[in-house]
């Protein structure tokens, strides 16, 4: 019987939580600890962590003066990667450790909110982290920011409006810029919450439009199980 994991994940907003990996979690027996920045939370000592999980928010990796957290949040980050232990970032976390591990973030060309396709990279196929997955799929995206791909990191993905989506480090290190965790209640809940207008763009979809191709996330949660059950003792 495998060991049960203590699974850490920080979050910067009440409304960008774990999804679908917290179901994972609790269906598959390990414990789950928070870090609520919005709350003021401290963070926990990092020998008591088996895996940190780092969420989405609003805010961009850079507005550590509006977001003081943000200094120790970066510092706790580089150093579960240090440790060895399994990292892993969505959204605004994949920037955070884009950043820690030392590649540019920055603004994306083009705002990229609702569902469109990432493309498989070259680069992904001799990894059998993603083994099984077709070549594209729809996936929810909502970031305005990107990042570069850290050297010595495996590029994983693109999309059309945004080059870099996803990486993997060490094998035990992964950055998500999309929403493979969404669920429809969580989905629901980022418009209920979001207090600010979706701008326009030629990526960027309505509410409605969004809001009516559910049917994609119970497939991209299957993906993410699949994802979590490889990162699992390094098990692919």
């Amino acid at each position: 019987m495998k060991n049960k994991l203590r699974i850490h994940s920080l979050e910067h907003i009440s409304f960008e939580g774990l999804g679908c990996i917290k179901e994972w979690a609790v269906k598959k027996g390990h414990q789950l600890s928070y870090t609520h920045f919005y709350q003021n939370d401290k963070l926990p000592d990092l020998k008591e962590i088996d895996w940190l999980i780092v969420m989405g928010g609003p805010m961009s990796i850079h507005d550590e003066q509006k977001f003081p957290w943000l200094r120790e949040e970066k510092k706790f980050i580089k150093s579960a990667i240090d440790a060895q232990k399994t990292v892993i970032g969505i959204c605004l976390g994949s920037q955070l450790i884009a950043h820690v591990l030392g590649a540019r973030v920055y603004k994306n060309p083009l705002t990229e909110i609702g569902w469109f396709d990432i493309v498989r990279t070259e680069e992904s196929y001799p990894s059998d982290l993603l083994a099984g997955f077709e070549e594209k799929w729809k996936v929810l995206h909502w970031h305005g920011d990107t990042f570069e791909i850290p050297s010595k990191a495996v590029h994983l993905f693109q999309s059309e409006a945004c080059k870099n989506q996803g990486f993997l480090f060490n094998q035990r290190v992964l950055g998500l810029q999309f929403h493979f965790e969404m669920t429809e209640q969580g989905l629901e809940k980022m418009f209920v919450n979001e207090n600010e207008k979706l701008p326009v763009g030629v990526f960027v979809q309505s509410q409605e439009e969004i809001l009516s191709q559910k049917k994609f996330i119970a497939g991209n949660n299957e993906k993410m199980f699949l994802i979590l059950d490889r990162l699992d003792g390094n098990q692919f």
